[in-house]
C-alpha cells in the first residue's frame, strides 16, 4: 500500500469523509518508536480516529520520513553529545530550530494541526507554541521529567550566582511551559502537584497519565535460547545516564561474586545512555567482565527475551529529587514480564511496586544485595512474586484505563468523538505469533507456574516438587489476602 493510500486510511468508527483532527506530537529525548509512553499515545489517538504526526531525533538507521501504523514521523539528526552549559544550550537551540523547521513542514504536506503536544525534556518547546497559536493550534504539554529536580540532582543544591541562575532558568522554562499549555498531563501524582504548585495550574487542567505497559502486548513468552538451570541472572534494561544509578549494579554484582562468593550470578544491562562506556570500563576494573553483560539498544523482540528469561529485575535508581517522584518504566516492565525485582526504596516506585518488589535503603549496597540473595536462595518466593507482580500490573498499572484519560483530554480540546476503546483488545493465542514468540499461557495456572519456576530453563530441569511448593505456598496468601513479603532483608 502507497504511503499516500495509508495516510488516507479512517479509523474504525469514524465516517468517511470526516475530517479528523491533526495531532503534531514533539518529542526530543528519544526516537519514535523507541520511546514507548509517546508511541502508545499515538496508537491511541489513531485508534480513536485522529491524525498523528511525530517531530523527533533520528535513531541509528532512521529515516528522515516515515509512514508507520498510521503515525507520520519526521526525523532530524540529533546534535551531538552535549557537554556543560554551552552545549546544552546549542542542542536545545539546535533541536529547536530544526523541530520548528520540520512542523512547517508537516503543515505544508499533512495539513493544519489542531493540537501541538510537546514532550519534555526539555522545556523551551512552549514558544513554538506560541507561535503556533495565532493559526488557532492548541497545546498540551506532557510532563515527562522534573528539570529543575534533574539539576538538583546531578548537581547538588544551587551554589554560587552561575548556578543559581540556571535553576532559576530552568523553573522559568518550566513555569512557561505549564501556564502556556491548554492542558498538562502529568505521569503521576507527584508531578501533577508541581503542576499545580509551581505552574499555577487548577487540578481539572491537569490530567495524570501513568506510562503503564500494555500488559496484553507486553507479556512472558518462551525465550528462543534457553538459560542455564545452574545460574542466576539479573536484568535491567533503561537509560543509562549519570543519575540512572546503574553502577548500583556492579557495585551490588561485585559484593555478590567477588565477597559472597555467588560464582553463579550474572547480569544482563540493557540499554543505552552517557554512562555506557564508563559502565563498561567500571565492569572490567571490577573483574565482572565475565559475569555482566552489556546489550546495547535493545528492541521490543529483545527485550521480551532477555525479561521473560531473567531471573530477577534489579531498579537501582538512588533516592534523588528527581528519582523520588518519577514512576520507573522499568519496574512496570519487570511487573509485565512476571521478573520478580529489587529496588531502592523511592516514593513512585512503593506506588508502582507495593508489596510485589523488595527494597533496600536507597544506597545501602549491602542491603540491596541480601534482597537479591534472599531471592536467589528462595526461587519459590521468586515465582510466587513474579505472579504477583504481573496480577498487580495488569490489574492495576495496565496502559489500557491511562489511554482513555489521555484521550479524553484531546475529545475536550478538538470536540471529536468516535467510539470504541482507544487501545483495542489484542488477541493472543498461546503458540508462536507471526514474529516467532511463543506466549505463555496465563489463563493456565499449571503452565503459568511451570514457567515461573522455570523462566525459559531447557525442557526437563523443573522440577514437579518445585512446582507442589509454589503451588501450595500460594494457596494460604492468597485466601488471606495477606501482604505477599516482609520487606526486611533476611
Amino acid at each position: 500500500m502507497s504511503q499516500t493510500a495509508k495516510r488516507s486510511q479512517v479509523a474504525p468508527g469514524v465516517a468517511a469523509g470526516t475530517c479528523a483532527p491533526h495531532i503534531l506530537i514533539i518529542v526530543q529525548n528519544l526516537p519514535v518508536p523507541l520511546d514507548r509512553r509517546v508511541w502508545l499515545e499515538c496508537q491511541a489517538l489513531v485508534t480513536r480516529g485522529y491524525r498523528v504526526s511525530v517531530i523527533c531525533p533520528k535513531g541509528p538507521g532512521d529515516p528522515a520520513f516515515e509512514h508507520l501504523d498510521g503515525v507520520d514521523i519526521y526525523k532530524y539528526a540529533p546534535a551531538p553529545e552535549a557537554e556543560g552549559l554551552l552545549g546544552f544550550a546549542w542542542e536545545f537551540a539546535y533541536s529547536w530550530v530544526r523541530t520548528a523547521a520540520l512542523s512547517m513542514k508537516v503543515r505544508r504536506r499533512g495539513g493544519r494541526f489542531d493540537v501541538m503536544q510537546a514532550c519534555n525534556p526539555p522545556d523551551t518547546f512552549w514558544l513554538l507554541a506560541l507561535l503556533w497559536r495565532a493559526g488557532g493550534v492548541r497545546f498540551v504539554y506532557d510532563h515527562h521529567d522534573l528539570n529543575p529536580e534533574l539539576f538538583r540532582s546531578r548537581f547538588g543544591e544551587p551554589q554560587g550566582v552561575l548556578k543559581k541562575l540556571e535553576y532559576r532558568a530552568l523553573l522559568w522554562l518550566e513555569r512557561r511551559s505549564f501556564r502556556t499549555a491548554d492542558h498538562v498531563i502529568s505521569t503521576n501524582e507527584s508531578y501533577k502537584a508541581k503542576a499545580i504548585e509551581r505552574g499555577g495550574r487548577r487540578t481539572d487542567e491537569v490530567t495524570v497519565v501513568r506510562s503503564g505497559p500494555d500488559t496484553q502486548q507486553m507479556r512472558p513468552i518462551y525465550p528462543e535460547s534457553p538459560r542455564r538451570a545452574d545460574t542466576v541472572n539479573l536484568v535491567y534494561v533503561g537509560i543509562m545516564g549519570p543519575q540512572d544509578g546503574v553502577d548500583q549494579v556492579l557495585h551490588v554484582m561485585d559484593e555478590l561474586v567477588h565477597r559472597r562468593g555467588r560464582s553463579n550470578v550474572t547480569a544482563t544491562l540493557l540499554g543505552f545512555g552517557d554512562c555506557l562506556e564508563d559502565l563498561k570500563a567500571a565492569s572490567r576494573d571490577l573483574s565482572l567482565h565475565d559475569h555482566v553483560t552489556f546489550t546495547g539498544r535493545v528492541d521490543r523482540v529483545q527485550m521480551a527475551e532477555y525479561l521473560s528469561r531473567g531471573d530477577i529485575g534489579v531498579c537501582p535508581d538512588l533516592k534523588t529529587p528527581l528519582n523520588d517522584v518519577s514512576t520507573m518504566n522499568k519496574t512496570m516492565e519487570y511487573m509485565a514480564y512476571a521478573l520478580p525485582a529489587v529496588a531502592f526504596d523511592l516514593e513512585e516506585t512503593l506506588v508502582s511496586g507495593a508489596d510485589t518488589v523488595l527494597y533496600a535503603p536507597s544506597g545501602d549496597i549491602q542491603a540491596f544485595a541480601d534482597q537479591v540473595e534472599r531471592l536467589i536462595d528462595d526461587p519459590v518466593l521468586r515465582a510466587r512474586m513474579g505472579r504477583a507482580a504481573r496480577e498487580r500490573v495488569s490489574g492495576v498499572l495496565d496502559w489500557r484505563p491511562q489511554a482513555e484519560a489521555y484521550v479524553a483530554v484531546y475529545d475536550a480540546l478538538t470536540g471529536h468523538r468516535a467510539p470504541g476503546p482507544a487501545v483495542p483488545a489484542t488477541v493472543v493465542t498461546p503458540g508462536a505469533d507471526p514474529q516467532g514468540r511463543r506466549y505463555v499461557d496465563l489463563q493456565d495456572a499449571a503452565e503459568f507456574d511451570h514457567y515461573l519456576i522455570g523462566r525459559g530453563a531447557a525442557p526437563g530441569t523443573v522440577t514437579a516438587a518445585a512446582i507442589r511448593r509454589l503451588t501450595e505456598s500460594a494457596a494460604p496468601a492468597r485466601a488471606s489476602g495477606a501482604p505477599l513479603v516482609s520487606h526486611e532483608a533476611h
